[in-house]
C-alpha cells in the first residue's frame, strides 16, 4: 500500500516523438510558503495557480488547523485569512501531513515560537525521515520536541513562550532547516541570523520580504548571511505561483532521450537557486532553450523548449550546484543513461534523506534495467549507453517516492524494453497530472492492475 491509497503497478513502452506544450503544475516550494506566510499575515491573501498535490492540500489543513481561514475558490485559486505572527491557535487533533516533508518541517518551524502545543504525523514514508535536524535549532528559540527514537514522527512540539532569537549555522545545505529556522524567528524579538556555507533555494526569503518583513542578505567569508528582524506585521499578498522546475524536469528530460522530440513547457520559475538540473543538460550537450524570458512576482521566469538530443555527454556535475538541484539527481540518472560515458554526481549525502535513499533506490532500478552504477556516502556515476542504448526490462520499487516512480516511467519511454514500477500513485502528491500529461505528450504508460 502507499502512504495515500492502493498501489498502482505501471508500465512504460517506447513512446513515439514527443511533441506539444507540458502545462506542468505550479510550484511546489512557492505553494507551500504561500499557505505558511498567508497565515502569519493579517488580512486576507490571494493565491492563484497553487499546486492542488496532496502535499500542499495537507498544509492547507494544517494552517486550518492552527486557525487560519484557507479558502478554495476552484482552479488552482485560493484565499487565506491570516492570523498574524505569533497568533496561532493550539490545534484540536493531531496535525496528519501525510507524505510532505517540506510542509511538515515549515509548519514546525512557523508554530515553534508560539506558546502552543501540536502533535505531528504523516504516511510511512515520512515517518521514517529525520527531523532532528529541525528541531536541534528550534530548542535554541526555547521549544520543546517530543518523538520517537532518532528524531521522528509522531512528534509533539512545546511551542516557546519567551523566544529568543538565534544565530544558526546549518550544519547541511538544507533549505527546509533554513526556512524553518527563519520561520521561527518571526516571532522572536530582536534578529535570528541564519548563516547557510553553501546557498540553496531562496523563496523563504524572496517571500518574507514580499509578505513585509525585514530581512537582510550579506554574503561573508563565513557564507550567506541572513538576518531577519523578529516580530513584524506581515502584509497580506496577491500571489501568482510560477510552474514548478522540479515538476517540468520531467517532461523535459523525456524529450531530451526519446527520439523525434519536440515540446515546450510555458512559464516555468527559473529562480537561480532552482534551476541547476537545466544548466547541467546544458553542459551535457542538451538541446534546451529557454524563451520569453520575464519576471513575475519577484521571480525570474520563461518558457522551455527541450528537443530530442543524441548528443549528450556524460559530464562530473560541479558538486557545488547539488542545493540547486537536490530532487532531480533521479531524473537526471535517466537521462546520464542515454548520454556518452560516464556522469559523476558528487556532494548528494542529502540524497540519502530524502523520502528514501534515493541514492541506493535508483541505483537498485538502474541496475535492474542494465545500468552499470557505482556509488559512495555522499556520491554516485551513471555509466551511459547513448541515445536509445539502455537495455530496459526491469522492475523498479518506488519506497513511496514520487520522483522515483516519475523517474523510471520515463526511462521506460527510451530504453530497448518496458521498464515497471511497482507503485506509481506517489505522484499524486507533487505532480497530480503527471500520467494524464505524459500520455497527452505522447507517452506510452499502462497501469498493470487493470
Amino acid at each position: 500500500m502507499s502512504g495515500h491509497g492502493p498501489a498502482i503497478p505501471m508500465s512504460s513502452r517506447r513512446a513515439t516523438p514527443l511533441n506539444g506544450e507540458a502545462h506542468v503544475p505550479g510550484d511546489k516550494s512557492v505553494s507551500h510558503r504561500s499557505l505558511i506566510l498567508g497565515a502569519l499575515s493579517v488580512g486576507e491573501t490571494r493565491i492563484t495557480g497553487l499546486l492542488e498535490g496532496q502535499d500542499v492540500l495537507d498544509t492547507a489543513k494544517a494552517m486550518r488547523a492552527f486557525g487560519a481561514e484557507v479558502i478554495e475558490h476552484g482552479n488552482g485559486e485560493y484565499s487565506v485569512h491570516g492570523v498574524g505572527v505569533g497568533g496561532f491557535a493550539e490545534p484540536e487533533d493531531v496535525i496528519d501531513c501525510g507524505n510532505a516533508g517540506t510542509g511538515v518541517r515549515l509548519i514546525m518551524g512557523a508554530m515553534a515560537t508560539t506558546p502552543i502545543t501540536a502533535t505531528f504525523t504523516g504516511d510511512g514514508s515520512l515517518r521514517k525521515r529525520p527531523m532532528g535536524r529541525i528541531t536541534d535549532p528550534l530548542a535554541l528559540f526555547g521549544a520543546q520536541s517530543y518523538g520517537r527514537s532518532g528524531g521522528r514522527l509522531p512528534m509533539t512540539i512545546v511551542g516557546a513562550k519567551d523566544p529568543v532569537p538565534v544565530r544558526y549555522t546549518l550544519p547541511v545545505a538544507s533549505a527546509q532547516v533554513k526556512s524553518a529556522v527563519l520561520l521561527a524567528g518571526l516571532n522572536a524579538m530582536g534578529e535570528t541570523v541564519v548563516i547557510e556555507p553553501e546557498a540553496t533555494r531562496d523563496h523563504t526569503e524572496r517571500m518574507l520580504r514580499g509578505f513585509g518583513a525585514e530581512l537582510g542578505v550579506e554574503e561573508t567569508d563565513e557564507g550567506r548571511v541572513i538576518t531577519l528582524t523578529g516580530q513584524p506585521e506581515l502584509t497580506p499578498q496577491s500571489i501568482v505561483v510560477p510552474r514548478d522546475p522540479s515538476s517540468a524536469a520531467f517532461p523535459v528530460c523525456a524529450a531530451l532521450i526519446t527520439e523525434g522530440s519536440d515540446i515546450t513547457v510555458p512559464n516555468i520559475g527559473l529562480n537561480p537557486t532552482r534551476a541547476g538540473l537545466f544548466t547541467t543538460l546544458q553542459e551535457m550537450s542538451a538541446d534546451l532553450t529557454f524563451e520569453n524570458m520575464r519576471e513575475e512576482g519577484g521571480e525570474p521566469v520563461a518558457d522551455l523548449r527541450a528537443r530530442f538530443s543524441p548528443d549528450m555527454k556524460g559530464i562530473e556535475v560541479d558538486p557545488a550546484r547539488a542545493a540547486s538541484m537536490i530532487d532531480e539527481y533521479p531524473i537526471l540518472s535517466v537521462v546520464a543513461s542515454f548520454a556518452e560515458g560516464r556522469t559523476m554526481m558528487a556532494g548528494v549525502h542529502e540524497l540519502r534523506v530524502k523520502e528514501c535513499d534515493r541514492i541506493d533506490v535508483m541505483a537498485k532500478g538502474l541496475r535492474a534495467n542494465g545500468v552499470t552504477v557505482d556509488e559512495g556516502e555522499d556520491w554516485w556515476a551513471v555509466e551511459g549507453f547513448g541515445p536509445g542504448g539502455m537495455p530496459g526490462g526491469g522492475h523498479a520499487a518506488t519506497h513511496l517516492d514520487h520522483r522515483i516512480a516519475m523517474s523510471f516511467l520515463i526511462a521506460g519511454m527510451a530504453a530497448k524494453k518496458p521498464v515497471s514500477v511497482d507503485d506509481a500513485s506517489p505522484f499524486l502528491t507533487s505532480f497530480p497530472i503527471f500520467e494524464d500529461l505524459m500520455r497527452d505528450l505522447g507517452a506510452n504508460f499502462s497501469r498493470d492492475n487493470t
